[in-house]
């Protein structure tokens, strides 16, 4: 299924069905073709590109379609014949096309500039590949749609309507503290029947996940992941000083914050349920009804920061390209999908209504942007974004967007109300994000560690970024599987830190369109266009910002966040 946006295809058959016994003739041509030219390989460079983002899309639109109903049995049968019959069978393939283009002969004679990034990846996946671990990553990808089902199916009874967690979670800023706490008990309970099977899972995911590290040469699967991801241009050190950097300047300001609110609330000791309410004892911001009104007025909002940026809603909606409500049996969580072929993304998200649901769908607006203007890239590879670009693009357009809010809130109080919590999350995120990205780092650099031997790990490591902001007593079952909550942990192992790095280089972004809206924008969107042709550094330069995660940098943003609190 591609949309109606797909540019006309000059390789791969317009009518071209996507099983194996189709697709196989069709890497064998790649295989064989003869290469007679610089000119010819960069035929061959666009002609493989193409058949990369077929594939692709065709993905995409199974991966939207079973996390849009996690129990329709022919979409999950759909995705798994992808996992099981296709992937494992392009990916030896890929890697002899891999071989074909930095053995050619004609390699010199391309734009170094040009394809430097594409080919120190080639490079590097051909370093990393080993036949034995293609099995292995097919388990892997089943077991992490595993947790979509666990969690899709996941609902409470609230007020006599069966609703899901996301729903359900709206009550937890309702100013009646007995409702809230009572709705958190019960989503926590619901959480907690399935503790033990998501224990089990991820136990599973690490053991296979470090035998794919053991298998190509690395001692562990977090410094495997680290080559994976393409890493160039920070280390594991860096992280560990990010974490450092977090703990000494961001949990005290976070720790202050939280003071605040308890003292407002008078209410000691703050507990996990008074932590969405608001502290003044108003009643939940309510900035949209429904879907519909969420994605238009994210258009209008889009439409005042830049027409560009607006259009781009506007053309996803015409094309049907948002599922945004939350329901039973839906995944949960949000992503923006591209769709390689179409140059359009497919948004999806849980929304039930909040604030958070607003924020979300600008996060995820962000993204499609970068999907959009970076469509016109001549090769696939180009438009793979590193995710320290990618979240770059969606933090900022969070914060960005906040000029244009009064579409949402009419009221002036309520406003200024959700600017502040947005700026409080804007920081909040820092902790939890060095909270997870830490979590990792131990988890997988003790991959045989007991199940006692994690509870202790997790404990130790949210006390350090979170722990002391609530009180946990009598609910510490509740704190000791807060991690079971990220998705990313199960389905996108060490993509999280991201969150961190470009959290920064949003409020620095943020603090430019402060002084200059029109100059941030265009620099902002000069970067996008860039996708992954440049250096991380390279591109953060183009946006007008450092790609400076240190403990001063950090120390000067939160104080800048503060200040506009």
């Amino acid at each position: 299924m591609k949309t109606a946006l797909a540019k006309p295809r000059t390789y791969v058959p317009e009518d071209q069905e996507i099983n194996w016994e189709s697709i196989e003739p069709i890497y064998v041509e790649l295989k064989e073709r003869a290469i007679e030219s610089v000119a010819e390989l960069e035929k061959w460079l666009q002609d493989r590109s193409e058949l990369d983002a077929v594939l692709q899309e065709d993905y995409a639109w199974r991966y939207i379609k079973m996390t849009s109903d996690t129990a329709n049995e022919e979409a999950v049968n759909a995705f798994q014949y992808f996992a099981t019959e296709i992937e494992p069978k392009i990916a030896p393939l890929t890697n002899d096309l891999d071989i074909r283009l930095v053995e050619s002969p004609f390699l010199d004679q391309l734009d170094s500039d040009k394809y430097f990034i594409y080919l120190r990846k080639v490079r590097k996946s051909l370093e990393l590949f080993r036949e034995e671990n293609i099995p292995l990553f097919t388990q892997i990808q089943l077991k992490q749609q595993e947790y979509q089902q666990i969690s899709g199916g996941l609902t409470v009874e609230v007020d006599g309507k069966e609703l899901t967690l996301q729903q359900a979670s709206v009550f937890l800023q309702d100013t009646d503290r007995t409702k809230r706490e009572a709705v958190w008990q019960k989503v926590t309970a619901k959480r907690l029947e399935h503790k033990d099977s998501l224990n089990t899972l991820f136990t599973e995911l690490i053991q296979l996940r470090h035998k794919v590290a053991l298998n190509a040469g690395f001692e562990n699967f977090r410094d495997y992941m680290f080559a994976a991801m393409g890493r160039f241009d920070y280390g594991v050190q860096d992280c560990l000083d990010f974490h450092h950097a977090v703990a000494k300047e961001v949990v005290p300001v976070m720790q202050q914050i939280a003071d605040e609110r308890k003292a407002k609330l008078q209410i000691d000791p703050l507990k996990p349920w008074d932590m969405a309410v608001d502290p003044d004892g108003l009643p939940p911001l309510k900035p949209f009804a429904d879907g519909e009104e969420l994605i238009n007025k994210t258009t209008a909002v889009f439409n005042r920061l830049n027409p560009y940026i607006g259009n781009c809603l506007t053309i996803m909606k015409d094309n049907n390209l948002f599922d945004v409500e939350s329901r039973i049996g839906k995944a949960p969580g949000g992503y923006n999908y591209p769709l390689a072929e179409s140059g359009a993304p497919f948004i999806f998200m849980n929304s039930a209504g909040t604030l958070r649901d607003l924020t979300t769908m600008v996060h995820e607006g962000g993204h499609a942007v970068h999907t959009f203007i970076s469509s016109d890239l001549e090769l696939t590879e180009f438009k793979n974004l590193p995710s320290e670009v990618a979240e770059l693009a969606s933090m900022s357009m969070e914060l960005f967007s906040m000029s244009e809010w009064e579409i949402f809130f009419g009221n002036e109080e309520e406003l200024k109300r959700a600017k502040r919590i947005q700026l409080e999350d804007a920081i909040s995120t820092l902790p939890w994000v060095a909270t997870i990205d830490k979590f990792q780092h131990w988890i997988y650099t003790h991959p045989e560690h007991s199940i006692d031997e994690r509870e202790s790990a997790w404990n130790s490591i949210y006390k350090e970024f979170g722990n002391g902001y609530t009180n946990w007593d009598n609910e510490k079952d509740a704190r000791l599987y807060l991690w079971q909550k990220q998705l990313h942990l199960f389905e996108v192992p060490f993509y999280y830190i991201e969150y961190g790095f470009a959290q920064l280089g949003a409020i620095a972004l943020w603090r430019n369109y402060t002084l200059n809206k029109e100059l941030t924008i265009n620099s902002y969107l000069d970067a996008l266009k860039l996708g992954y042709t440049n250096t991380i550094p390279e591109i953060y330069e183009v946006a007008g910002i450092k790609f400076d995660f240190s403990q001063k940098n950090l120390q000067n943003l939160t104080k800048f966040i503060q200040d506009n609190l």
